[in-house]
């Protein structure tokens, strides 16, 4: 699949580390470091535009790393990016951990997932098939 894509950083395109990587790394386009506080938020731009087709989402994600090493996640995960969204791809990171953490320029920050997706059609009804979980949820299935 080829998608249009304009780079407005010095950063090199996102690209998938390994063979078999879903995402690719999304750098941080920063002037000056970003500090963020403990359970402080901010968008952190990238630089980078694209162009979807119709009928595909991009995908914002935490990087692992980052999230178990240094507490530091992705706020909205996963973020969308829609088909007919232009602007600058940003990332709303939020810092979890009890220490500062700085970001700097050209840091990978946060990982896209390219995904296709479907559009549903309701179909309103009174009542719903029975299946042998019902209306259980939120655990309801057990831990082991």
């Amino acid at each position: 699949m080829q998608i249009k894509i304009i780079n407005r950083s010095p950063h090199d395109l996102p690209n998938y580390e390994t063979i078999a990587s879903a995402g690719m790394d999304l750098r941080a386009n920063v002037i000056e470091p970003i500090t963020l506080q403990p359970l402080e938020r901010t968008i952190v731009k990238t630089g980078i535009f694209i162009e979807l087709p119709v009928g595909y989402e991009a995908q914002v994600r935490p990087r692992s790393g980052l999230a178990a090493k240094k507490g530091v996640t992705v706020l909205n995960a996963p973020g969308t990016i829609d088909a007919d969204y232009r602007g600058e791809i940003g990332v709303i990171l939020v810092n979890l951990s009890n220490h500062d953490f700085t970001i700097e320029n050209g840091e990978r920050v946060a990982q896209l997932v390219i995904a296709k997706h479907e559009r549903a059609e309701w179909i309103e009804v009174t009542e719903l098939s029975e299946t042998s979980r019902g209306e259980g949820g939120f655990g309801s299935t057990g831990v082991k």
